[in-house]
């Protein structure tokens, strides 16, 4: 816990997973019943990750939101400049350059804005989609890897082909 900091991911993982540990053992003491140790901690594991994945997802329903409407907002600005250029035309009866150029320049313009702010919007939204499924991916095997460690003591899956042994007893410390 120390080694992860205050305020990460990880470290909420790892706190679910120690304080799930924790409470299995009290129930245990308080001579309840409770499922085994390894579903427990999966639960408490699983409940952490959901949980962390939603922090995640915070604001991407606005980002979203912004990314598929301004074009929409854009092409109203177009549909209003080309409607004053035609009611322009229409009160003048004359279709001068001069009396459509200002109104189109709008509609260009109201495009345009709708196009500069739809665009960094969806490539940002996609970008933080990938990011966070990413996220979501490496905090899964890091609890995939803590579980492991609390219920057998070690880690399941080895690096480098040789297994990483822990100093403690898991199943003499929790169970």
């Amino acid at each position: 816990m120390q080694q992860l900091g205050q305020g990460s991911a990880w470290a909420e993982v790892t706190h679910a997973g120690i304080s799930a540990a924790r409470q299995h053992r009290d129930a245990l003491d308080g001579d309840m019943n409770p499922p085994p140790f390894s579903e427990w901690l999966t639960r408490a594991l699983r409940q952490s990750t959901a949980t962390i994945g939603g922090k995640l997802q915070g604001g991407m329903a606005i980002l979203a939101t912004v990314g598929s409407s301004a074009p929409f907002v854009g092409l109203l600005g177009t549909v209003w400049g080309i409607y004053h250029a035609l009611m322009k035309i229409g009160l003048s009866g004359d279709a001068s350059i001069d009396k459509v150029a200002g109104p189109v320049g709008e509609t260009l313009i109201m495009t345009a804005l709708g196009l500069a702010v739809a665009i960094p919007a969806t490539l940002g939204y996609n970008l933080l989609v990938r990011s966070n499924k990413q996220t979501l991916a490496e905090l899964s095997k890091f609890a995939f890897e803590l579980h492991d460690l609390l219920v057998i003591g070690a880690r399941a899956t080895p690096r480098n082909g040789l297994p990483a042994h822990s100093t403690f007893n898991a199943q003499a410390e929790y169970v």
